[in-house]
């Protein structure tokens, strides 16, 4: 299972604004992807409420897995921006 390693990029972490931009972008592609802190239980991506549970704050390491590449990037690099911009 591809699996990257980001650093959670927006001011407040994965609060309301960043984990809901982040879901809508996960529901829309074709296969699951896991946000997950480093050594616990990975959650859904496409959903804001348990993006919000993972607690990851501003500059808090974590890690995006799925089964295809292309999309674990995708949802990547959105953590890794400062959504709150």
């Amino acid at each position: 299972m591809p699996t990257q390693t980001v650093t959670v990029g927006s001011a407040v972490g994965l609060h309301a604004r960043p984990a809901a931009i982040i879901s809508e972008a996960a529901a829309d592609l074709d296969t699951d992807v896991l946000i997950g802190l480093p050594g616990e239980e990975p959650v859904d991506a496409s959903s804001a409420l348990l993006i919000m549970t993972l607690g990851a704050g501003k500059g808090a390491t974590v890690e995006v897995s799925g089964d295809s590449e292309d999309d674990v990037a995708a949802i990547a690099r959105l953590v890794e921006q400062d959504l709150d911009a």
